[in-house]
């Protein structure tokens, strides 16, 4: 098989391998679709996210579906020509926290495309039988490999405990902040404003029902925000707008937290977080909600299509790395087909 392998950092390089046997409790997926993601953009540009480092080749590529091909002896829930939706975590299963649900915690996770685990922009893999889940007739691949971001905002969406009519305030329109506004929505908020500096993904907010836009580089947020709004999702990872989300919670409200800072320690008012009382959240991955995730979007609840803009062939994974990265305002979502 072929699988696109970062050798060093802005070097992806297409390599011969041996097709994977699935151990007993794995299936063999023949990949179809995988997104590019930020992270595989940080790694091909950076070699490293935080304390995870590229220290040999590694395969990027964690959002993705596909088709299996074999089954170990095991398995029970699938077969051969199913078509799967791959939850790129594996969990240890053992610790307090995978026990109590919480597995996307777990110390031990394997998390797809993180050093040293390889990713999916390959032809195939291997993966746990619990993990994978079956996409209905409507739901295409392509569409399937977007689960993963769309659990994202569906996970942040529960944290928040989004109630019908609360008011809801996102910066950051790019896919992630795209995924979150479609899933408050889903999940019954009221009016929902969107905010970023890049107005082609502000009009893919304003097609996908967000009740108002701001561009801040143009507008100021307060103009628009005057009274505070139940619930605040930062999904933009910018320190400066981080710092200045608790003046735009109402009192008794809420601040999730999803995009990640390139700085550990950021600014933040806390005299305003007590005297609001303030509910801070933090978000990491996702637990439990890819079922929730494929069910909204086979319901035609959400829209995953709209966000795919552009396509790339196995080959040309480093073309499609380096176009998502330096093309934000022309795409939202690059997929590479193997």
């Amino acid at each position: 098989m072929k699988a696109a392998v970062l050798e060093k950092v802005k070097k992806i390089s297409i390599e011969e391998r041996e097709i994977p046997k699935p151990k007993e409790d794995e299936v063999l997926v023949r990949i179809k679709s995988v997104g590019v993601c930020g992270s595989d953009i940080h790694y091909y540009n950076e070699g490293r996210i935080g304390s995870f480092v590229v220290e040999k080749p590694l395969v990027l590529g964690h959002e993705c579906a596909g088709e299996v091909v074999e089954i170990g002896s095991k398995v029970k829930t699938l077969k051969v020509g199913d078509r799967i939706a791959l939850e790129p975590g594996i969990p240890c299963r053992r610790c307090i926290y995978c026990k109590t649900g919480r597995y996307n915690l777990c110390p031990d996770v394997a998390f797809m495309a993180t050093p040293p685990i390889d990713g999916a922009f390959t032809e195939y893999i291997t993966h746990p039988e619990d993990f994978a889940f079956r996409l209905p007739d409507n739901v295409s691949f392509d569409e399937g490999a977007l689960i993963e971001p769309l659990s994202v905002g569906i996970y942040s969406a529960e944290r928040a405990i989004i109630r019908p009519e609360d008011t809801v305030l996102i910066f950051g329109a790019g896919p992630i902040g795209l995924v979150t506004l479609q899933a408050v929505k889903a999940y019954g908020a009221g009016q929902v404003f969107i905010v970023d500096i890049n107005d082609f993904r502000l009009s893919k907010a304003r097609e996908l029902g967000a009740d108002l836009v701001i561009n801040s580089s143009l507008e100021k947020v307060e103009d628009y925000i005057k009274d505070g709004v139940d619930v605040v999702f930062e999904a933009s990872g910018n320190s400066s707008v981080i710092s200045q989300t608790t003046k735009f919670a109402k009192r008794g409200g809420k601040v999730v937290f999803i995009g990640l800072a390139s700085e550990d320690y950021i600014g933040i008012n806390i005299n305003e977080i007590s005297s609001k009382e303030l509910d801070l959240l933090g978000i990491f991955r996702y637990a439990n909600v890819y079922k929730k995730a494929i069910d909204l979007l086979a319901r035609g609840k959400v829209d995953l299509k709209t966000l795919i803009t552009h396509r790339f062939p196995l080959e040309k994974t480093q073309e499609a790395l380096e176009f998502a990265d330096k093309n934000k305002d022309k795409c939202i979502k690059v997929i590479v087909n193997p």
